[in-house]
């Protein structure tokens, strides 16, 4: 069985979901939120990756397993950068200081 992220309705409702999760995730100054979804988009990136190997290159399965995959990471990324984020806002309300101050480096680029 496929999980098959690549259709636009799908997509749409992921992004939704990120969203909801997110700004959940940032009223409650939890970042335990986004990460849940993190590994639950890692373990998609994993079960597609073994599911690319088991079928056959010229199916049409092989081919939606391969838009998949980008999706899957896209979220990863966008979970990630989200829990940094959500991470730094929790410090700042208990007034700690962030280990390493992770997202410094990323702002420092943009």
């Amino acid at each position: 069985m496929i999980i098959n992220v690549s259709q636009p309705l799908t997509i749409i409702l992921l992004v939704a979901l990120a969203v909801l999760l997110v700004f959940l995730g940032k009223e409650v100054k939890k970042p335990q939120i986004p990460v849940v979804m993190l590994f639950v988009f890692l373990a998609l990136v994993l079960m597609h990756s073994v599911q690319l190997n088991m079928v056959d290159v010229n199916s049409i399965e092989y081919n939606v397993i391969l838009k998949c995959i980008p999706i899957d990471l896209i979220f990863v990324v966008i979970y990630f950068f989200a829990y940094l984020w959500i991470d730094q806002i929790q410090a700042e309300a208990l007034n700690k200081k962030n280990l390493d101050n992770s997202l410094d480096w990323f702002w420092k680029k943009v």
